[in-house]
């Protein structure tokens, strides 16, 4: 399983793209308990880097303030169920998940839930059969090294970020973009700047990361190049920015470079707005 992909990468301007889709939360963008969020003040002044300047034109556009908070099995549940689809896809399933498993601990519940059962009810995230054998692998894996999903919360919330990241990555199933979105919205972890299919297409098309750098080298680019302070923010805001403006099949700038507002920072690798062609930046010229 590609667990970066996601579906949501393609809608954009001119194609259909759903109203749960286009807006994050108003105040908690990772929709946790404020108590347990990381606050992050807006503070553009002078960036230091290119990467550091999109992500500044993006706090213009989308800046929200608080990061992390989710309850961590449960959002490693919810970015397991995400993967290969949609946000409105998978919505439906994780709400099905825990009206049938969610109680006192969810990591047990998933743990003895019989497959068949437990595929069913996730069935509109995709992939269900292979996502319900990731689902009970990771709440066995936690109750064996952690006792519970609470000491699970605890461990990635007051852990060092870099154990946790390599204890989520040895899960089965659970690659870096998964790992790293647990880190951001369950720990509220500064420097965390998860790449997914928005991400990864974005900024390998503005020209900040190399034309065929995989998911991975990316985000070393943006963990170096974005204050870690900003991270958080940049990985929500340029899924926002890849949604409305920067689509895979037609991003605005093909309606005239006035319509992007990122045109006049962007190499637009890959793309050609004189012929309207479009091309993963890899594959261009």
């Amino acid at each position: 399983m590609t667990e970066e992909s996601d579906a949501s990468g393609d809608a954009g301007r001119g194609e259909s793209v759903a109203p749960a889709e286009r807006a994050e939360p108003a105040e908690n963008i990772s929709g946790g308990d404020a108590e347990a969020s990381s606050v992050a003040e807006f503070s553009p002044g002078e960036a230091g880097t290119r990467a550091e300047a999109v992500v500044d034109r993006l706090g213009d556009l989308y800046w929200q303030k608080t990061y992390g908070g989710q309850d961590a099995f449960e959002c490693l549940v919810r970015t397991i169920l995400s993967q290969n689809t949609s946000d409105l896809a998978s919505q439906p399933a994780h709400d099905a998940l825990m009206e049938r498993y969610g109680g006192a601990d969810l990591a047990s519940a998933l743990a003895d839930a019989r497959l068949d059962e437990l595929a069913d009810a996730i069935r509109p995230a995709g992939l269900y059969n292979r996502k319900s054998e990731v689902l009970v692998a990771v709440a066995d894996r936690v109750l064996e090294e952690y006792g519970s999903a609470a000491a699970f919360d605890d461990f990635v919330r007051e852990g060092d970020p870099a154990e946790v990241r390599s204890a989520l990555l040895d899960m089965d199933g659970v690659g870096p973009k998964t790992a790293d979105c647990v880190l951001l919205f369950a720990g509220g972890q500064a420097g965390v700047f998860p790449v997914d299919t928005h991400v990864h297409r974005i900024y390998r098309r503005l020209g900040v990361a190399p034309a065929d750098a995989d998911h991975e080298a990316v985000r070393a680019v943006l963990e170096r190049d974005v204050p870690a302070e900003k991270c958080g923010f940049g990985h929500t805001a340029s899924i926002q920015f890849g949604r409305e403006f920067c689509s895979a099949r037609k991003p605005a700038c093909l309606d005239g470079l006035d319509e992007c507002p990122l045109s006049d920072i962007c190499d637009r690798v890959g793309v050609d707005v004189e012929t309207g062609a479009v091309l993963d930046p890899a594959d261009a010229d």
